[in-house]
């Protein structure tokens, strides 16, 4: 960490290293989640085409083994169906409903703990705030009110830490928000794909 770094931190007060933990596990989080939950990483467009194809041929195996040779969500999903192709539509439609909703879980990975970082981060800086008014206030009682400079550090510390709290809490919040519309969108299309599937395949 550079020395600039240390010395900023230093303004804000102790405070300031749980800001700075949430703001690097909240960037983490954040780029974990635009590589993960790509329309292309999830609803893999190219395999379902050829996966169409092989059920419109009736080549339930080959069509089986490419879902598992290429393995992502929803290929997981369209195995539950092409394995039990054997039973009703409306018995497989039930099997691929659930498998859709095992895979939730993992396309909403880390959005739980995104939403209480953004959360948390105003809370940390407002008590940084508080810190830092009780520090100034301590200056008056020990001072008075002559010299404003002896108010400088509890202000400043107050002042950083609410300023570094927010500036972690809005872009967490807006991400995290994004990310569950996200999800939202790739769980519809992922059904319509199912749905679409599963017609061929019992057709």
């Amino acid at each position: 960490m550079s020395s600039a770094m240390i010395q900023f931190l230093s303004r804000g007060g102790p405070l300031m290293i749980p800001i700075l933990l949430c703001s690097i596990i909240a960037l983490a989080i954040i780029i974990e989640r635009l590589f993960s939950l790509r329309t292309k990483r999830i609803v893999k467009g190219n395999i379902l085409r050829e996966v169409e194809e092989l059920l419109r041929d009736k080549k339930l195996t080959e069509a089986n083994a490419l879902c598992r040779r290429f393995s992502s969500t929803i290929t997981r999903i369209l195995q539950v169906a092409i394995l039990n192709h054997d039973k009703g539509k409306d018995e497989i439609k039930t099997m691929v409903e659930d498998a859709g909703r095992q895979e939730m879980p993992v396309m909403e990975r880390y959005l739980n703990l995104l939403g209480t970082l953004a959360a948390i981060t105003p809370l940390l800086g407002l008590l940084g705030t508080v810190r830092g008014m009780i520090l100034a206030f301590d200056v008056i009682a020990a001072a008075g009110v002559g010299d404003p400079t002896t108010l400088a550090g509890g202000i400043s510390e107050a002042l950083f830490t609410t300023a570094f709290g927010l500036s972690v809490a809005i872009p967490s919040l807006v991400f995290h928000n994004y990310f569950v519309n996200k999800v939202d969108v790739l769980a519809l299309e992922m059904e319509k794909h199912s749905l679409r599937l599963l017609d061929i395949l019992k057709r």
